[in-house]
């Protein structure tokens, strides 16, 4: 099992698609690495030796925020519009829709399942 970034990868798909599973990281950016790094790929994770997998390991390090560092800087970015109480930041805080959509009949997965009133009628 290959463990970058604290993340375990899976072992018998392509290093292009195995480096996906690690938060922050998604097709273009997983080739990318590869090509940085010099490896193929197209190639297994278990076919990788030790070599491969470090050079991919300092790749990521030095060159890309992932997992805990990346999910603390969107938390604070969204912490300060929350802050400014810009009209995003209102938004966010009171779990609604940030980016202009309608709000009267869609958007439940942001305001959660649907709340009956009562006497309505």
């Amino acid at each position: 099992m290959a463990r970058i970034a604290g993340v375990n990868i899976p072992t018998t798909k392509k290093i292009g698609i195995s480096l996906t599973y690690i938060y922050g990281i998604g097709r273009k950016t997983a080739l990318d690495i590869c090509a940085k790094a010099g490896v193929s790929p197209d190639a297994r994770v278990h076919a990788l030796n030790e070599e491969e997998i470090s050079k991919l390991r300092e790749t990521i390090d030095s060159n890309y925020d992932v997992e805990g560092d990346l999910k603390r800087t969107v938390y604070m970015n969204i912490k300060r519009l929350m802050d400014l109480g810009c009209y995003r930041g209102l938004r966010h805080r009171r779990n609604l829709p940030v980016r202009g959509q309608r709000t009267h009949t869609n958007a439940r997965t942001r305001k959660g399942p649907a709340k009956a009133i009562a006497g309505k009628k």
